[in-house]
């Protein structure tokens, strides 16, 4: 009996950063995240297929006290569509046996027994 399983998802995700990369790099790092909110034990993500759904590119100027020192800013926006081949653990189909011990965190008090 496996209790792997084995399924392609299609997650929607978002980045942003100061360059191209920061900006793929941050939506490729939410896909863990996405997929640990909906799936029990996760062993392997595993991307498959990236489609870039928006790519924005915004510049705009800043200065320094409003006139000195200008300078250009780029910040870059994506949007990715990314196929997901997602290996997960079936907790609920594992049969666990029961035990009943002690309280291990309990203290042994030895038993005194005294005549009079």
């Amino acid at each position: 009996m496996s209790i792997q399983d084995c399924q392609q998802v299609i997650v929607t995700v978002e980045g942003e950063g100061d360059s191209k990369q920061h900006a793929f790099a941050s939506a490729l790092g939410q896909i863990q995240k996405r997929m640990m909110q909906e799936s029990e034990v996760i062993l392997r993500i595993e991307p498959i297929e990236v489609e870039v759904i928006k790519a924005i590119e915004k510049t705009y100027k800043e200065r320094f006290l409003f006139f000195f020192f200008p300078r250009k800013r780029t910040s870059y926006h994506v949007e990715l569509e990314v196929t997901v081949s997602v290996t997960t653990l079936q907790v609920s189909e594992v049969e666990f046996t029961k035990e009943m011990t002690d309280d291990p965190d309990g203290i042994q008090i030895p038993v005194i027994s005294k005549k009079i």
